[in-house]
This record gives structure tokens, sequence and C-alpha cells, in this order.
């Protein structure tokens, strides 16, 4: 509660009023109104049965809806991070956050150059880069299951993983050549939710990665705490990735090798990332005192000059968290 004198209750009822009664935007109005690197399509939540091997971390039966990025973060966004970041630049990150390879096909740390277009997807990024990144726009890394719901849909249903044309489609897309220029990002047909390029283009960082065999109910500590090298732990979630629960998938097996053979400062030349965010569950609705603005006499007030009392209005929910 605060008080206002009656002078200034009319003016004041007005702002209350249109503070109370502005809309909150919703994802995909969200991504409507943003430019490309802040382009985001809501994908609903609900059951989906992963191709994780049934009581693996990563295999959650429930998601919860989410946005995700429409096409995968190109080095023209990169390249404005790095400006704004510069401890993110080429020669300055520490090798345990990323190795030597750190974006070394840009021509100069804040010059991309002819080998890295600006509407390409940006690679020879690490995970703790690409999660720095998403963390600068109010964003995160998909979770795995995320990734994989998304993915999931082509053009017109949202679950195509068992129609065999589409599973072509996709094999056909991995067989670019080696060495082959990155195409420019948006160019592949959007699917389902709008998203583009999430097959085909170039693999992805997801947050979990690292964690996705792990067995349900043990941390991320304890997965971080075996004593095992890398080379027996990109054995061991190798091997995982030949039991998952549809051997037929060969595009999502072949995903998860990848993957499962990479540290958190890994850097290759095929692998980008794009950004998702959580979406807050719909805002309570409003309380009577929210909806109905009282017009204060000047008798109620107990005499011109006054002090008013007036509700505060409630905050104004973004669905983003």
């Amino acid at each position: 509660m605060f008080a206002i004198s009656p002078a200034n209750l009319g003016l004041t009822l007005l702002s209350v009023g249109l503070a109370a009664w502005a809309p909150t935007a919703t994802a995909a109005e969200g991504a409507s109104r943003s430019g490309p690197v802040e382009s985001y399509a809501s994908v609903p939540g609900g059951e989906f049965r992963s191709v994780l091997p049934e009581g693996a971390a990563g295999a959650a039966s429930h998601i919860e809806s989410f946005a995700l990025q429409r096409i995968p973060v190109t080095n023209g966004d990169y390249l404005d991070f790095v400006r704004a970041h510069p401890e993110w630049q080429r020669g300055q990150v520490p090798a345990t956050l990323a190795d030597t390879r750190y974006l070394q096909h840009w021509y100069r740390p804040l010059e991309p150059g002819p080998q890295a277009g600006a509407d390409q997807p940006v690679t020879h990024v690490s995970w703790f880069a690409a999660r720095a990144y998403c963390e600068s726009r109010q964003a995160r890394l998909p979770t795995w299951i995320e990734w994989e719901i998304a993915a999931a849909a082509d053009e017109h249903v949202a679950d195509a993983r068992h129609d065999p044309v589409w599973r072509q489609t996709i094999l056909a897309a991995l067989g670019r050549s080696p060495g082959a220029p990155l195409p420019a990002v948006g160019l592949k047909p959007r699917n389902l939710y709008g998203i583009h390029d999430l097959h085909g283009v170039v693999w992805e960082w997801v947050e979990d990665f690292d964690t996705l065999f792990t067995p349900r109910g043990h941390s991320e500590h304890e997965h971080a705490g075996m004593a095992m090298s890398p080379g027996d732990t990109a054995m061991s979630c190798g091997a995982a990735a030949l039991s998952v629960s549809d051997p037929e998938n060969y595009p999502m097996i072949l995903r998860l090798a990848v993957l499962s053979s990479l540290n958190r400062n890994s850097i290759t030349a095929d692998l980008g990332f794009r950004c998702a965010r959580s979406i807050s569950p719909p805002a309570a609705p409003a309380t009577l005192d929210q909806k109905v603005f009282f017009i204060v006499s000047a008798h109620a007030s107990g005499g011109a000059g006054e002090p008013v009392m007036v509700p505060e209005p409630a905050p104004v929910r973004s669905n983003f968290e």
C-alpha cells in the first residue's frame, strides 16, 4: 500500500490500470518481436519416449513446455558476443574452458573472415563457451530430451521418428562431404514448431551431454567423480549408445556417439549450438482487487488534501523465466 494525494489520484489510477492490464508475452509473441538471434519457437511439453535406454538420467518421460531458438547461433551472432565479452575472444580463454582449436577457423579474434560467414552456424566452440553465450542472452542450453523432442518433428507431425522417408532424408543430410563448407542457417524447411536445421547442418551441444547415460537418481557430481579415463568414459558411453530403445534410429545413435566422445572443453569443426528458454506456467487469474479500480470521492478521502490509500498494482509477469 502507498499514499497519494487526491490531486494526483486520476493520473495514478490511469497508470495503475495500464500496468495491471498490460498483456504478458507468450514465447511465440516474444519470438516474433525479436531479431534472428532472439527468435524462439514454443515446443509443447508432454509425455515422450526418448531413444535413451530406460532408466538413464536423460530419458525423462515427461517434459515441460519450453522455447528453442529457431536457427543455430551463427558466426555473426557469436562475433557480437565476443565483442561484448572479451574474455571469450580467441586467445583469452583458458584451456580448461576451451581447447587450443577454439575459433581457429576465424581469420582474427574479432574478424571471422571468408571461412566463417556471418550467416553460417558458429562452430569450434566448447560447451563452456556455448553455455556462456546463452546465459548472456538470458537463456540456457537445451537439455537432451528437449532437443530430442524438437528434432522428432517433421513439417507436419510432432513425432516422425518411425517414418522411413523422414529417416532417409536425415541420413542423406548427414552425408555431407568432410570439409565441405557449412550451409547458411535457415535454408532447410522448418519443422512443425517452426524450427530449422536440427538435422544435417551441425551437431549441437546440449546441457547434459555428459550425464545422459548416468543411472537416474545419480547426481552429476557422482558421475564426474567416477574413476574413469576420458577414453574409458567414451567407450562406456559409446556402448550405452548401442543400447538405445530404438536401435533402428541410426541418426540419433550417431548423434549420441558423437556427444559421448566429447569433454566440456572439446572443440570440433562441425559442432555448434542453439539456446533454449523455460516457459513459466500461466499466471494465476487476476483477483477482484486487481481488476476493479475504485473511484474515491473527496468525501471518502476525508477531505481535500488528505492522502488516499490505493492498492499497489500486481507485478506484470513474463512467460520466460
